[in-house]
């Protein structure tokens, strides 16, 4: 079967995953933008589910940004040592406060610019904010946005930048947040890295890749002694 030109592509898969993806939100937990932005930065490497599990008693001990600032970076490492990378991920998230405090009142500021000035703040993470926190459409480019967009040939870039940028020429800007989650979504449900479920995928119609790593993932591998 032939698979749509990009043009008729995009229209079709937005609106499947509007079908089978209704709900479209941040699986992270929080309550406020700085627990939001906390929470994201602690994602990098990281799962949703492993960083809810910390988040609570986290945002109890410093509930806000003067706490953060105050703390030494080994007293939030005692709180996110489960989540990886541990060591930078507390000291980002101190010089990040100290930032908030400086330079901006103490206020999660609500400008790409100004997130991006700010440690431990990459285009994900201000996308995350923007888009969740403050409803300023952006593209979240993780490890599943980026995987699906390749496969389904929405970009050729490995990049997650150059691949944002692709995508934000092929999707209205208006859906770009709710674009980000279903492809997430979609991501953990069925198009995984290592096993994706192609025949089970109610995109495989619109995938250019369908089946393709799903044989080479299934390929016997040759024992140690025989390499």
């Amino acid at each position: 079967m032939t698979v749509p030109k990009l043009k008729e592509r995009v229209p079709l898969l937005m609106a499947g995953l509007v079908e089978h993806y209704p709900i479209s939100a941040t699986a992270l937990n929080f309550t406020n933008t700085l627990e939001l932005a906390v929470a994201t930065i602690l994602s990098a490497q990281c799962t949703d589910v492993r960083v809810n599990i910390v988040t609570p008693a986290l945002f109890a001990r410093f509930p806000t940004v003067r706490d953060y600032a105050d703390a030494t970076a080994a007293e939030i490492e005692e709180y996110v040592k489960t989540t990886g990378l541990f060591r930078n991920k507390a000291k980002n998230i101190k010089a990040f406060a100290e930032a908030l405090l400086r330079d901006h009142g103490g206020e999660v500021p609500r400008t790409m610019d100004e997130l991006l000035a700010l440690p431990g703040v990459g285009r994900k993470t201000a996308n995350v904010v923007l888009g969740d926190g403050f409803g300023v459409p952006g593209i979240t480019v993780d490890t599943h946005v980026g995987r699906l967009a390749r496969r389904l040939g929405l970009t050729r870039h490995t990049d997650a930048v150059k691949a944002e940028y692709d995508l934000m020429r092929l999707i209205p800007q208006a859906e770009w947040t709710h674009f980000s989650h279903r492809m997430i979504l979609h991501g953990r449900a069925v198009c995984a890295a290592r096993s994706p479920r192609c025949p089970a995928c109610p995109f495989a119609d619109l995938c250019p890749k369908r089946g393709v790593e799903t044989r080479l993932v299934a390929r016997p591998r040759r024992p140690p002694d025989s390499e």
